[in-house]
């Protein structure tokens, strides 16, 4: 389909004699054609970084493109360095998909040669509307692959494999946002299904390509719309009957990264508990009377966090905390005071960290 869209482009670029650039309604590039050595800001930064600028988006989606339904002129800008352009819409059933871009700085292209173009602009939109169903279709099993049910993750599994459509090994990430937003297809490689399960993105990502990359793009993705993201990772799951575990580990990757951070399970550490328990469960497992209490004080808190994460040693501890080393043997007493543990103890030592390490991420 990929290669019919490019076809496409090239067809017009001929047709129209102008540089040509199909963009999905997200601005992000999906082909292009050169014809001649023309070229400006706009279209350059397009092609290099595969999408345009929000500004740019802004700017042309004030002449209101994403409502026309032919041809629409874009001027030129001298002060940006814009060429003047010429943007016909690529719709379907009333719905647009996308833009062809022709640049067009002389208006040579008139109304009537434009006209001729639209069919082509039509059958871009009938491509990447099939494109959007197709990959709403196999989301909607990669969902069912992360069901409660295992008879509907066995059947959601079967299918895929029929289709072809996820070849095993594969990677689970997960991205946890305050608003699950859709994400485009078009903005991922084809190989990677998408779905939105329980408030979270999940993409299932086949081993040849990136895990880490993939994720990284998608958090990028959502993080361009002002929206934080945490992203988890989980590879490699086998099989399709994996992923729903693959999923529930990088679900606790997710939860223990930091807002704009991609976390790998393998890097979780004891955090790998998270999955093994709920969070009432681990905190009557890991809390006892002394440590909630030393959790009401966050500064000694920290300072005994700090402290057990350097393995006991005084001065790095006191130049991280960046106080008197006085003052931190003061802390460390009122430390054990509070806990009832001895920081020369090691049995005691790992309680106060595993409390202290664990805390922050169960819901209290």
């Amino acid at each position: 389909m990929a290669r019919d869209l490019q076809e496409i482009v090239e067809l017009a670029a001929d047709l129209l004699g102008a540089p040509a650039t199909l963009e999905d309604r997200d601005f992000h590039l999906v082909a292009y054609a050169a014809h001649g050595d023309t070229i400006d800001p706009v279209r350059m930064e397009s092609i290099l970084h595969r999408r345009a600028t929000e500004a740019v988006r802004t700017r042309f989606e004030r002449h209101g493109i994403a409502r026309a339904t032919g041809p629409v002129r874009i001027p030129a800008d001298p002060s940006l360095g814009q060429l003047g352009r010429l943007c016909l819409p690529a719709r379907w059933n009333s719905v647009t998909y996308g833009y062809l871009w022709l640049l067009d700085d002389k208006e040579r292209i008139t109304p009537s040669r434009a006209a001729q173009a639209m069919p082509l602009c039509e059958r871009a939109g009938l491509l990447m509307a099939r494109q959007a169903r197709e990959r709403d279709d196999l989301g909607w099993r990669v969902a069912d692959l992360l069901s409660a049910q295992p008879d509907v993750r066995a059947q959601a599994a079967n299918e895929l494999s029929e289709a072809d459509a996820l070849d095993p090994p594969l990677a689970v990430a997960v991205l946890r946002t305050q608003r699950p937003e859709p994400l485009n297809p078009w903005l991922l490689p084809h190989s990677v299904l998408a779905t939105v399960w329980q408030r979270d993105h999940v993409l299932v990502i086949p081993s040849p390509t990136s895990p880490r990359a993939i994720a990284d793009r998608a958090r990028h993705i959502l993080e361009e719309r002002g929206i934080p993201v945490q992203a988890g990772l989980y590879t490699p799951s086998p099989s399709l009957e994996h992923v729903h575990e693959g999923w529930l580990r990088a679900r606790v990757a997710a939860r223990a990264a930091a807002p704009g951070e991609t976390r790998d399970w393998t890097s979780l550490g004891v955090l790998r508990l998270l999955r093994c328990a709920g969070d009432e469960a681990l905190s009557q497992a890991t809390q006892t009377p002394g440590t909630q209490r030393l959790l009401d004080h966050p500064d000694l808190a920290a300072t005994a966090r700090t402290f057990l994460d350097l393995s006991g040693n005084v001065q790095q501890t006191a130049q991280t905390l960046n106080i008197h080393r006085q003052t931190l043997y003061h802390r460390l007493r009122r430390i054990e005071d509070l806990t009832t543990l001895s920081l020369a103890n090691g049995q005691d030592r790992l309680t106060l960290h595993l409390a202290l390490t664990l805390a922050p991420h169960l819901d209290s």
